[in-house]
């Protein structure tokens, strides 16, 4: 080979070692800046690690009580208990400021919706049995009127009193004591609105009639026995339609022409009538008890719409809150301060929905701060009498 090819070979053997020796600097330089980056990273997530846990095992500077629950673990409940003393004594300025010469029963939305749905029931009941007695009317006379002289004791049927269940009534009557009316509290619960009118008739039970909420009277069996004996009679018109309808049907069968076809539109009315009657019958569900039969429903609710009547009506809104203060010390343990807010606006109506008298309060008490030794106040915050 000549010599210029070798020095040339040998150049470019020497260039690239020498390029290549250069370059090992710069990447070792990379390596190392990636490494403290990622330790950097490291330690950062550690201490911010170390510091949640330390804000874990701290308690806040304030709790607040969360609506309808009860939080004991950071005192959110404490507060709540101003706010109830504060229910009570609201519902002391309340009964002061009710008449003494009528009593009172408190609106509830729930309770007069369902005392409108009784209203409905008792009313269709006595229409069904308007309806059924002006039809068997009706075909009498027309018994009496095309039937052979001699015969009527040939056409006679047994009377049909029992009630078949055969159909359903397409709107089923249960459905009008389904509401999604409901008594909300803000901060206290829903156990706030409960509270205030206990607190009233605790405070003054010779004026207040009704709550509305609760117990309204189902184990009363009077109102209950009267709706049935409506339904009872309901059912013995619908078992003498039943009889009329076969009997002028049978009529139809023998007539001819124009009397035919009068007799057969009678007894399709008839039929058209007693299908409805047994669907009515079949949805009041008078075997049933609760939510399920309107018979029992509309008997509860009547009977208590009966115990009402002509009272005075006490609508109110109200708003409780309690507020806690927790305050941690290294050396003397953590100490409470409890206060509680309270917003009332009432309306008292007559009957008719006339206002009688309207008035909106609010208070708040003064912060009481609690040694949870029980050394700081006296006993009568701990066992709650007043």
């Amino acid at each position: 080979m000549p010599e210029f090819y070798k020095s040339r070979t040998t150049l470019q053997v020497l260039v690239f070692i020498s390029a290549f020796m250069f370059r090992i600097p710069s990447v070792y330089a990379t390596n190392d800046a990636l490494t403290a980056q990622s330790n950097a990273e490291t330690r950062a997530a550690i201490a911010e690690a170390e510091r949640a846990e330390l804000l874990a095992r701290l308690p806040p500077a304030t709790s607040k009580p969360l609506p309808g629950r009860v939080e004991l673990r950071q005192f959110g409940a404490a507060g709540l208990v101003k706010a109830f003393d504060l229910a009570r004594q609201l519902a002391g300025e309340v009964c002061t400021a009710l008449p003494a010469d009528k009593k009172t029963t408190v609106y509830e939305p729930a309770a007069t919706q369902g005392i409108l749905a009784a209203r409905l029931v008792q009313d269709a009941i006595d229409r069904f049995v308007d309806d059924l007695g002006r039809q068997n009317k009706l075909l009498q006379q027309a018994i009496d009127t095309y039937a052979p002289q001699g015969s009527k004791a040939a056409l006679a049927l047994p009377a049909l009193t029992a009630v078949p269940a055969t159909l359903r009534a397409a709107a089923d009557l249960s459905s009008l004591f389904k509401t999604d009316v409901g008594a909300e509290g803000l901060a206290y619960g829903e156990g706030a609105r409960s509270l205030f009118v206990t607190a009233l008739a605790r405070q003054c039970p010779d004026k207040i009639a009704g709550l509305g909420t609760g117990y309204l009277g189902e184990l009363d069996a009077k109102p209950y026995d009267s709706l049935l004996a409506k339904v009872r009679s309901l059912a013995a018109q619908r078992g003498e339609l039943a009889n009329q309808v076969a009997l002028v049907q049978r009529l139809a069968d023998a007539a001819k022409g124009d009397e035919k076809k009068e007799l057969a539109a009678l007894a399709a009315s008839g039929g058209t009538l007693l299908k409805s009657a047994d669907a009515f019958i079949d949805s009041l569900r008078a075997g049933e008890t609760g939510e399920r039969s309107p018979l029992f429903n509309a008997a509860r609710y009547l009977g208590y719409a009966a115990r009402t009547r002509d009272m005075l009506v006490l609508d109110f809104d109200l708003r409780l809150e309690g507020m806690t203060i927790v305050k941690d010390n290294l050396f003397t343990g953590q100490r409470l301060r409890l206060a509680g807010v309270a917003f009332l606006w009432y309306r008292l109506h007559e009957p008719n929905g006339g206002l009688r008298l309207a008035d909106a309060v609010r208070r708040m008490t003064v912060p009481m701060e609690v040694d949870l030794r029980g050394e700081a106040v006296g006993g009568a915050f701990w066992n709650g009498k007043n």
